[in-house]
């Protein structure tokens, strides 16, 4: 495959609009278009190549008119699910860095993937520091009894906590393979303040303007500490990580569920 078709849905989002610029200019892919609930217009400029492509209100349309090689989705998760499996269906391989999928959405994208025979790259972070991070915390979990993880975006985040703060917390679970010991709290004064319980690990959401993605996961045990963190100062950092996920999931079948696999830090 010369030039990866792609397409953008969510196109007019923060993370849209980063994903659109980067496809742009990416050597051997090229945007043929992007959808958003919110288009006005009928064509989408991106200021990194200044080339205009259409841009439709729905998905449907987009993939009708454009016949991509692969979508991007970086919408909403009901969105999400509706648009990888119409582009599945269609013949598309999907990208989707939206957070909220349920089991059983994955289960279904992944029979859907196979039986299409195409390809779906689903993460919850395509930062690959995030992903290092995930990685170096799965290893200190089976030498800490405790640990802590604290997750901090904009104000503008609907979901708390973080898609990969839970990431986080799975990965480490199953680096130890039992339950982490939280202490308990005999008074709590202000209803909350210990953070949401996932098996004895304590997950604290800042929500701040000025913020984009940052994560830190502390271990403790007697006499010390050890603090893995890894901040997002802009969203570009995360361009990269689909830049790689576009160009691997056009060589796969079936589900790829987060950017580790990719970057080989899988088991």
């Amino acid at each position: 495959m010369s030039q990866i078709k792609v397409i953008v849905n969510g196109v007019l989002g923060r993370m849209g609009q980063q994903a659109a610029n980067a496809v742009a200019v990416e050597a051997g892919l090229e945007l043929i278009g992007g959808a958003d609930i919110k288009a006005t217009r009928d064509h989408l400029v991106t200021p990194a190549n200044n080339k205009a492509v259409p841009l439709y209100p729905d998905i449907d349309s987009l993939i009708e008119s454009c016949r991509p090689d692969v979508l991007v989705d970086f919408s909403v998760a009901e969105a999400a699910v509706a648009s990888a499996k119409l582009a599945l269906k269609n013949g598309i391989h999907i990208v989707v860095g939206t957070t909220g999928l349920s089991d059983a959405d994955l289960k279904e994208i992944d029979e859907l993937a196979k039986v299409n025979s195409k390809g779906a790259v689903v993460a919850a972070n395509f930062a690959i520091g995030a992903i290092v991070l995930m990685y170096l915390a799965k290893i200190a979990s089976k030498y800490f009894d405790n640990a802590e993880i604290i997750e901090l975006h904009h104000d503008k985040k609907l979901d708390a906590p973080s898609g990969t703060a839970l990431a986080t917390a799975r990965a480490m679970l199953k680096g130890k393979e039992r339950p982490f010991i939280c202490p308990p709290t005999e008074k709590e004064t202000l209803k909350g303040t210990r953070g949401g319980q996932t098996e004895g690990i304590s997950i604290h959401s800042v929500r701040l303007p000025g913020l984009v993605a940052s994560q830190e996961v502390i271990f403790g045990a007697l006499g010390q500490t050890l603090s893995l963190r890894h901040d997002t100062i802009s969203r570009e950092s995360f361009m990269p990580g689909v830049i790689l996920a576009i160009k691997e999931v056009v060589k796969r079948q079936g589900l790829v569920y987060g950017l580790d696999t990719l970057l080989n830090l899988g088991d």
